[in-house]
């Protein structure tokens, strides 16, 4: 804060003196002697509203917190036309972040602040909230204010500039920029900034369409040394020159692939230079530029990637051939992740199985012979690579069969036993998977990426506890819990793993606390960008900073958010359908009195654990009595650790709607945000969103099985609607419109149009589980319901361990007295998994997991304490 702000209205000069003092000490955080010198003024002058807000600013900032804001509230009403309560004010809100009356209290201030010259401060903080805030109009307005100000400042003008670009209106910004550039004088060789500035003008002019002034700028800035970022000068040239269509284009990309020619983005822009815009299917012109290309770049991947992408027939194959026996020789794991997307085409994914076949005997023969110059590992990863092949192609069986050859080979390779717990998961063996994976982990226990695979794989056998105590062998040994320490590095892999895994173990609540920390998460990475609207003007990092903005602004279209949000709505939709779930969550089961010992262990040395470090961190505090605490609240103590009240709160539909909110644009080719919105909307009482979400959802993919039972949902909700919450005009002609288009004739019974789907295509199973949902919402007999269902296990039927384990939850759901039956029939389908096992095999199979971990964590234990040889 200014010290220029200091107010003497109402002071003598003595005491106005004091409070200049006062606000030095704030501004050099001497935050002991500012309380003092603020009481010495109220003394005096109790009622002084600017010293009194000052004091509870001072007394924020020393964490006594609620003591410092109501002085502030108070401060505020004692004086209601000072500027500096008001700023005192804002900069509290802004703290909390309370952004929207933070702003309106800057606007306060500036209304009431007179010497004109004197609020910089406060307009630079209005500046970085309206960016925050996306207020742009108004961010223009106060840029130009600060300009006016201070035309001396080229942040000024550049920050203008800035805010026309970001409220769209690139011409003024281009025009503010040559203003700027028309004052400019002796600015210094390589000048960091003034580079950044060019670039940037040089990108408003791309986005107008005036390629050629743009070039011009380029050229001429890259010749005189004024712009020092050589590659982006290559690129920006290249891309300009591509957009006019010069035939320097075509050797401008050619530049940039001699410096990196591994970067498909060139090769991209090279061939269209060519006028081969299209790399993604076979093309013989495009194929015979990047075959030379690949003899000019012996050593580089790239072309000779690209190469099996444009290719087709004998080409293919006698290009895929060698790269693939290259891949092999190098030992290069990830060849299959690199040859995935040539699956798309089914003759070259015949192609690449034979040559794989073909390499695996010659490769096992030169093995079996001393004289063989071929390195054994080659046939090691042409086993590897083999497995992978038929595992993605769905022949489980036949991948395990040659990993276990692989093993045999070489049992000491971690990606072997990791990729057979892949192979297994896929196959429905989550125990399983998770005790290879575990094996995998026990070659190296310093390998953080095995420890995390192994508590993944743990936590998707729904292994919660087991999970958590592998995670904490790299976690803080300070920390409450490894879960705790992992949610505060904001891992989202762990956080939605744990969610699915308390999902699958039946605790929703403890799952929507997962799903809710994944949107904390995204709040806080969005609050931390408020930083960076004044660094990045400061810096001069124009490009990076409109890059940030634009990413910001498409920060929930993340897959982590997306599932989190689509997940907890779902949780919450269940909670609201069902308002004896929350009962049921409650009511704990009866521990055994062995159980009662342990946990009342376990909670007292968690207690003594946290009483150790508050211990230890009391002495520091006394010291650092005069530590500034910041304006920012601590996080505040989770009331709710199980999440019952949350589900049991009775805005849950609330809660989804603002969870599902951003998605609708940012996430808008998802149908299950539209199936989602559709079943929150409904349950809400917003009949015209809920049809126009259902309308979305339906142009996106009408035959989508979901689809089906939202119409049908939609069509007999309709039909039960009491007069009391019909809807009135125009609301109800606009909803009656939509159901007539949305769903079947009125004289075609819901019952009838379901059968009909179910004939329809009842050869595909999330088609026939679909309609068996109908059936449950039109609350048909149950054992229609299980009629329905019990065609998956039909012999023509293509189910999957996905699709039975979803048909296992809707049979449970009815409480069905044939589920143990369904389960034998599909443990007899799918011989590989254990999903589908009696509860008494399961835990079993579940104890020899944990068996086997425990003895072998005692192992490393041992391991780690004996002294280790540098390899």
């Amino acid at each position: 804060m200014s010290k220029a702000l200091a107010s003497k209205k109402g002071l003598p000069s003595k005491e106005a003196g004091l409070f200049r003092e006062l606000l030095n000490l704030y501004e050099t955080r001497l935050l002991k002697k500012g309380l003092k010198t603020a009481d010495q003024i109220l003394k005096k002058f109790p009622e002084h509203g600017e010293t009194i807000c000052m004091k509870g600013l001072v007394l924020v900032h020393l964490g006594r917190r609620e003591e410092g804001i109501d002085l502030v509230k108070k401060g505020v009403r004692l004086d209601l036309t000072s500027h500096i309560v008001w700023h005192v004010f804002g900069l509290i809100q802004k703290g909390e972040k309370n952004y929207e009356e933070a702003l309106k209290s800057y606007g306060q201030a500036l209304r009431f602040d007179k010497p004109a010259q004197e609020n910089v401060n406060i307009l630079r903080d209005s500046a970085n909230l309206q960016t925050h805030l996306r207020i742009f109009d108004a961010l223009v307005e106060t840029r130009y204010t600060l300009l006016r100000l201070r035309p001396n400042l080229r942040q000024h003008w550049i920050a203008l500039s800035v805010a026309h670009y970001l409220n769209g209106n690139l011409k003024e910004a281009k025009k503010v920029l040559e203003n700027y550039e028309s004052t400019l004088k002796n600015v210094p060789a390589h000048d960091v900034e003034h580079s950044e500035t060019l670039l940037f003008y040089i990108r408003i002019l791309e986005e107008l369409g005036d390629y050629t002034e743009a070039l011009t700028v380029l050229n001429t800035n890259s010749k005189s040394r004024a712009i020092v970022d050589q590659t982006a000068i290559s690129e920006t040239r290249a891309r300009l020159l591509s957009k006019l269509e010069s035939p320097e284009a075509e050797e401008a990309w050619h530049t940039l692939l001699e410096r990196n020619p591994d970067c498909y983005t060139y090769y991209t822009g090279y061939l269209s230079s060519k006028g081969l815009p299209d790399l993604s299917a076979p093309n013989p012109s495009a194929l015979s530029v990047v075959t030379s290309l690949s003899t000019e770049f012996p050593r580089a991947a790239a072309p000779k990637r690209l190469a099996l992408t444009l290719s087709s027939g004998e080409e293919f194959k006698a290009l895929a051939e060698p790269y693939i026996t290259t891949g092999l020789s190098k030992g290069i794991p990830s060849l299959f992740s690199d040859l995935k997307s040539l699956y798309r085409d089914a003759e070259k994914r015949d192609v690449i199985e034979e040559i794989a076949e073909r390499l695996k005997l010659k490769y096992a023969e030169e093995t079996s012979s001393p004289s063989s110059p071929e390195e054994p590992t080659t046939y090691l990863w042409t086993l590897y690579l083999l497995a992978q092949h038929h595992s993605f192609l769905g022949r489980h069986a036949k991948a395990l069969s040659i990993l276990d050859e692989a093993l045999e080979h070489t049992p000491t390779l971690p990606e072997l036993h990791t990729f057979k717990g892949r192979v297994l998961k896929r196959a429905g063996d989550y125990y399983g998977a998770a005790k290879s994976v575990n094996e995998a982990r026990l070659l190296d226990g310093q390998d953080r990426f095995l420890n995390t695979k192994t508590g993944k794989y743990l936590l998707r056998a729904g292994m919660v506890q087991e999970a958590g105590e592998v995670f904490g062998l790299f976690t803080k040994k300070d920390a409450e819990s490894p879960g705790a320490d992992l949610q505060d590095m904001q891992s989202m892999l762990y956080l939605l793993e744990e969610a699915k895994a308390q999902e699958k173990n039946g605790k929703p609540n403890l799952a929507v606390k997962k799903y809710i920390a994944v949107k904390k998460i995204f709040d806080e990475v969005e609050e931390d960008q408020y930083d960076f609207h004044g660094y990045n003007l400061r810096k001069f990092t124009l490009n990076a900073y409109i890059d940030l903005v634009n990413w910001e602004d498409r920060l929930r279209s993340q897959p982590a958010y997306v599932t989190a949000a689509l997940s907890a709505s779902r949780i919450f939709v269940a909670a609201h359908d069902d308002p004896e779930l929350v009962k049921s969550l409650s009511a704990s089961p009866g521990l055994t009195a062995s159980a009662k010992k342990a946990a009342k262990k376990k909670a007292a040395k968690k207690a003594a654990a946290a009483k150790a470090i508050e211990d230890m961190k009391k002495p520091n505090q006394q010291q650092n009595s005069n530590e500034d605490k910041g304006l920012e609240p601590p996080p505040p103590k989770d009331e709710d650790p199980d999440g019952l009240k949350l589900l049991a709160s009775p805005d849950v539909l609330d809660q989804a709607a603002k969870l599902l909110q951003p998605l609708a644009s940012l996430a808008a080719q998802n149908i299950d945000v539209w199936l989602t919105t559709y079943d929150v909307a409904i349950r809400r009482g917003k009949l015209l969103q809920a049809v126009g979400a259902l309308d979305k959802a339906k142009k996106l993919d009408g035959e989508h099985p979901e689809v089906h039972v939202r119409v049908v949902d939609l069509k007999f909700r309709a039909s039960k609607l009491p007069e009391d919450k019909a809807p009135s005009e125009p609301v109800k002609s606009l909803f009656e419109e939509a159901l007539s288009k949305l769903c079947p004739p009125t004289e075609v019974s819901l019952e009838t149009f379901n059968s009909q789907f179910l004939q329809k295509r009842s050869s595909e199973p999330e088609a026939v589980i679909a309609a068996a949902k109908v059936l449950k919402n039109l609350e048909a007999p149950v054992v229609e319901v299980e009629n329905v269902l019990f065609g998956l296990v039909a012999p023509e039927s293509g189910l999957s361990v996905k699709n039975a384990l979803t048909a296992v939850q809707l049979l449970q759901d009815i409480k069905s007295t044939r589920l143990e039956e369904f389960r034998a029939a599909c443990d007899a389908r799918f011989e590989l998994s254990t999903a589908f096992k009696p509860e008494a095999e399961l835990v079993a199979i579940r104890e020899k997991v944990v068996k086997k971990r425990s003895s072998a964590d005692s192992a490393e234990a041992s391991a780690e304490a004996a002294p280790t040889i540098a390899a």
